[in-house]
């Protein structure tokens, strides 16, 4: 994660779909625009939802990181209204 100057980070490991999208379009709502957010989810329906409804959110997905542990970290840039 380097790569990005991550402004804030989101945990959301512990819930389950869809609340793994609400936890984290709440969390890109608090931040400004140009703002990248990093998120960790896990693998299965998360990793698979989590990005799609972010991107039809009309936010940029920059990167999604495998961390070879079940779990994902989703890079992504918020894009304003």
């Amino acid at each position: 994660m380097a790569d990005f100057n991550i402004t804030d980070t989101v945990d959301i490991t512990d819930v389950v779909c869809p609340v793994t999208f609400v936890k984290a379009k709440v969390a890109l709502e608090e931040l400004e625009d140009g703002d990248i957010l990093a998120i960790h989810l896990n693998d299965g329906e998360p990793v698979q939802n989590v990005p799609r409804s972010i991107k039809e959110e009309g936010h940029k997905i920059l990167k999604l990181l495998n961390n070879e542990d079940g779990t994902y970290d989703l890079i992504v840039r918020k894009v304003g209204d």
